[in-house]
This record gives structure tokens, sequence and C-alpha cells, in this order.
């Protein structure tokens, strides 16, 4: 495709727009048009680009007729689904859009513990809907978080350790290929496109739904935070590190270096000192949990804590606010081989220089559940990995850009030597070779291959793009 998408448009005429609009049940939307500019807005405020045209589609027809129209006028083609990925690949300048956010009908079987999702519902949709009978989804940790692109890219939260990540349990995707063609995806039909889609991003087609195999989770779940001196770093560090991987899959406990939030439980002093912030979540009777955390609880002497039975869907929601949207963010990210006590060093180095007061340093514990999958299992390999390094900055400003990116780099390539891989998801526009970290040589291999197959002419590209080679 040798056409951007802003030359393309200049060569489309009122009669071809119009011949679109009349063959779509949802909105097309041009640049002067009301609800333009809220349709192209993602998350993350550093991307500010303008498609030509959006389509707000209402159903998998209307996406058919986005993908033909794009493929059949040389318009970049980009997809939005929640609009959450740091990367700011949901929008496109020129071309055309598909806004699938008017897609968010959730159907739940209770008898199979199974949902149906349509593709621009968030992760707070079906929180509400599964929860009616006690079922969750193994999924993100912020509820307004969309499921293609969690899903897409692996997807993992608070209960993956237990019950896999997201494309673990995934049973079936409808999907629109780049010819506009409608077809499932499961381990029975399209075996190939099915292990693609579980890890490999939007670069085989538009997913427009997905059936999950949901878990028995809730109502509540004990949960909560504890707050951990940066004085006590080094020691802290290296007992969580020992300490997380001697826990049951039922008990996750993550950690998060940044200044402190003004939680209600802190003494306001501590607000904006750095801390160490220890989220946990136990899928089991509150007093075995209490047991688990307790070495937690007595480390040093933490700034405070809060903790107890809380309802599944405000923990799913209660990191919203430090992830609202509008403002601009930039992330690097590791898997990590080990949290090693050199690794750690570096972490403490560079938190002390930390640019801002909404950065954090981001360290999940991962094993348990998906670290027992064959990494051939799907396209998301990286299943041994012990713990995620996810540097994350966050700032209002555009004059700061260049400070809070150049730190993120920095510290990003002064911990290389401690990483094998990245998640995808976690990738901000970091080109080719970077994406091809986040998959084995093996994976990459079989992805490309697939990406021949189903997508030769790679209209799907605004994404952590695999290119054909056909």
């Amino acid at each position: 495709m040798s056409k951007n998408g802003k030359d393309a448009q200049k060569q489309l005429n009122p009669h071809e727009i119009e011949g679109l609009r009349s063959k779509l049940k949802g909105q097309l939307l041009l640049p002067e048009d009301e609800g333009y500019d809220e349709a192209r807005a993602i998350w993350n405020a550093m991307i500010n680009r303008k498609p030509s045209l959006i389509i707000q589609c209402e159903n998998t027809q209307d996406v058919v007729e986005g993908v033909n129209f794009a493929r059949n006028h040389h318009l970049l083609l980009a997809i939005k689904g929640g609009g959450h990925n740091v990367a700011g690949k949901a929008v496109c300048e020129g071309g055309l859009m598909l806004d699938l956010s008017l897609m968010r009908n959730v159907e739940v079987n209770p008898e199979k513990q199974t949902v149906r999702v349509e593709a621009g519902c968030l992760l707070s949709d079906i929180d509400k809907e599964t929860q009616e009978h006690g079922l969750a989804v193994s999924g993100g940790i912020v509820s307004h978080t969309g499921v293609s692109g969690l899903t897409l890219g692996g997807g993992f939260g608070w209960i993956s350790r237990k019950h896999g990540l997201s494309i673990d349990n995934l049973l079936a995707a409808e999907v629109v290929t780049a010819d506009g063609q409608i077809i499932t995806a499961s381990g029975k039909e399209n075996p190939d496109l099915f292990w693609g889609l579980r890890g490999g991003g939007g670069n085989f087609g538009v997913v427009t739904s997905f059936e999950f195999q949901c878990a028995e989770v809730g109502p509540e779940v004990f949960s909560g935070l504890i707050i951990q001196r940066f004085e006590d770093a080094k020691a802290y560090m290296q007992f969580h590190a020992e300490y997380v991987r001697t826990l049951p899959d039922d008990m996750t406990v993550w950690m998060v270096v940044r200044p402190a939030p003004p939680l209600p439980f802190l003494d306001p002093g501590v607000h904006g000192k750095l801390v160490i912030v220890v989220p946990f979540v136990y899928l089991g009777d509150q007093e075995k949990g209490e047991k688990l955390i307790q070495p937690i609880r007595e480390f040093g002497k933490p700034h405070g804590e809060a903790l107890g039975m809380n309802p599944w869907i405000a923990w799913q929601a209660g990191f919203d606010g430090l992830n609202s949207h509008g403002a601009r963010n930039y992330w690097k990210s590791h898997h990590l081989k080990d949290l090693s006590s050199a690794c750690i060093d570096k972490v403490i180095e560079f938190v002390k220089n930390i640019p801002g007061p909404n950065c954090e340093v981001f360290i999940p514990h991962m094993e348990g559940a998906p670290a027992r999958v064959s990494e051939d299992e799907t396209a998301y390999a990286f299943r041994k990995t012990p713990f995620v390094l996810n540097i994350h900055t966050r700032w209002e400003n555009p004059a700061e850009d260049q400070n809070y990116i150049g730190w993120a780099s920095e510290f990003f390539n002064q911990t290389k030597s401690f990483a094998n891989g990245v998640y995808v998801n976690f990738l901000s526009d970091e080109g080719e070779e970077r994406v091809k970290q986040a998959y084995t040589t093996k994976a990459w291999e079989r992805l490309v291959a697939l990406k021949n197959k189903y997508d030769p002419t790679n209209l799907f590209r605004m994404n952590q793009n695999i290119r054909p080679t056909a």
C-alpha cells in the first residue's frame, strides 16, 4: 500500500462517502461532525491523530463494510476497542478508524460458566454482568481497559495466577478478515488463527466478539494494600522477591514503587513521599489469606495498610483513579529473568530520581497457572517469566515530554541485562525489532506465516505490527 490515509482521502468523493454511509447501521463521522473529537480520543493524551473517517460500528456487518472500504480505497485502517493501549495504535492520522466502543453486549451462560462479549466491552462491562452469577473472567487491573486489546496481547490480572491469562480462557472469537470474511477461530475452527490471536495482537483481523470461560470469583475477595517504607526498599524488595514465589496460586502479591498517592489510611505527611505499595488478592478463605500475608505486614514498619473483604467489582476499579484518561503516558518494560539484587539496586537508583508524582514502577509477580501452559500453545510464549518490570511515566505538560521519556528510556537501558523478552501490551511505539522481542523466534516465524496467510498486504498494521513477507 503506497498511499497513506491523507493522500487516499483526497481521492474520495462525496458520492463514495455517502455510499459507505448508506450501508452502515452505525454512524459515519467526518472531521466536521459532532462527536468526531470524542470518538477519536483515546486514553493516552500524547496521541492526537485525526482520521479522515470514523465508523462507529454497531455490529459485525459495519466492521465488514469498514474493512472492505479501507481495503478498496487503500486507506490506513485503525481499530479502537477500549482505546487504552499506551502506544496509541487505536487511532490513525488520515485514513479510516473503526470505533467499536458501541459494541458492548455481554451474554453470560451461567450453566456453562461462559460469557460472550462484544469487542467494544470494557472490563467493567464484563465484571458487572458476570458477577451477577458469581463469575469473573481473568483479565486486567483497570476497569476501563478494553477487553479486545487486553486479550489479544495475552491479558493478566489479579486472578491469572489461579485461573490463567485471558487467552488461556478464550474459547472462541469471531473475526473479520482482511478480505471482509466473517470467520470463527477456536480450537476446532481455524485453529492456526486461534493460536495467533492469543498473543499476536490485532495483526490478523478485527475480532468482533470473544467467548470466555469464566471462573467462580467473589462477590467479595480478601484483598488490600500494605505501604512499605522506601527507606527499607532494598531489604523489603529482596524479601518480596523470594517470599511471593513461595505463595500458592490463590494469592497474588505485586509491588508498585512510586510517590505515595493521597490514600486515606496514610498519614498526610507520607503523601508524595517515595513508598513501596504492596497490593494483594487472595482467592480463598480470609483466615488463611491473613496468615499468608502476615509476613509482609510484619516486615519493617509499614506506613499503613488497608485490607479486608472487598467486593470484586470495587477492587477491580480500585486503581482506575491512578490511570484516568487525559494524561500523557509513556511506558518501557521488560520481562525479568529474576528480581535479582543487582536489578533491585537499579530500580532503587532510578526511583530516587523519579520525574513526577504520578510515575511508578510496577513489578507484578507472574508464574502460577500460565507458567504450566506449554510455550507453544499460544503466540504469547514467555510463560516462565517470574516478574515483569513496567516503567510507567505519567504527566500533564507537553513541555516536559523529554524529561519523562528520557528518564524511562535510560531506566530501561540500564535494566536490559536483567531481561528476557517483553509483554506486547506494555510496549510503546518502539519499532519492529522491539516487537519481535515480545515473542520467541519460533513463535515469530509462525506469526509471520500467519500474517502472510490472513493479511498479506498488511491492511491491519496499526498495531504492534508483524509485517508479512509474502
